[in-house]
């Protein structure tokens, strides 16, 4: 069991799922990175994951990601974290032009045991066309125009997990389980029921599921100016682990 002073400890772990857990429509591997493409506005699959440096010349490398982004018409941009690698590199993308936006934070909690499923609450392997309005009713419209199709790319262990007013589905949440940890992902609720405890009823449902599944940990990554979402969070035990950014080459 991790002592809950040691959940930092998962930092590394958590990076590499979060990849894994949200994959993007093209992806190149450069040097150990990760350069992924997917058009919209979603970072995880518009950024390179910078874990796992096996690179000699660091220039060299970001020249490289460079090449691939121009030739999709975009900006080169990466996901900048405490684990991130090589050491020095955010410092390195500074010096090269590349502006600094987006600030996240990961947190962590450790599993309840024998957490409840709340009443109203569906778990399926599968997306329903409820969970998907549900869910993309929360999404910018870039980002909703790509969602669907990283979806049907998430790995086959993913839950959907719905919570419902009558047949209703008014908020959505996934979560996919992954080593020792499991992650909260896609969490929205409908406009016109915010606030009246589907987000709550959805995180309480990953983690009975989680914790039926062998997992010790729930992880999750949100804007670090999101304090409505943030609140939903500390108020389930979640705490702050870590953080990470963006950095985008200027055009």
């Amino acid at each position: 069991m991790v002592a809950p002073m040691d959940l930092k400890a998962l930092l590394p772990a958590i990076e590499a799922a979060a990849v894994r857990g949200w994959p993007a429509l093209e992806i190149v591997a450069v040097n150990g990175w990760l350069w992924r493409h997917a058009s919209g506005a979603s970072i995880r699959a518009n950024s390179v994951a910078a874990l796992g440096y096996s690179g000699t010349d660091l220039d060299a490398s970001i020249d490289r990601i460079e090449q691939l982004a121009q030739s999709r018409g975009v900006s080169a941009c990466f996901t900048v974290s405490d684990v991130s690698e090589p050491a020095g590199l955010d410092a390195r993308l500074a010096a090269r032009g590349y502006l600094r936006d987006t600030d996240h934070v990961t947190m962590a909690k450790l599993i309840a045991p024998r957490t409840p499923l709340p009443k109203g609450v569906n778990v399926a392997p599968r997306p329903s066309t409820g969970w998907l309005t549900a869910y993309l009713s929360g999404l910018s419209e870039d980002r909703r125009s790509v969602a669907p199709a990283i979806i049907e790319r998430l790995p086959k262990t993913a839950v959907y997990i719905g919570a419902r007013v009558g047949r209703r589905v008014v908020s959505s949440g996934l979560t996919i389980p992954d080593g020792r940890i499991a992650s909260v992902q896609c969490m929205a609720t409908l406009p016109d029921v915010r606030r009246q405890g589907g987000a709550q009823s959805v995180l309480h449902g990953i983690e009975h599921v989680a914790g039926h599944t062998g997992q010790i940990a729930l992880y999750l990554q949100t804007s670090e100016n999101n304090a409505a979402a943030q609140g939903l969070y500390f108020r389930a035990d979640f705490r702050i682990i870590g953080r990470y950014h963006t950095r985008t080459k200027a055009l």
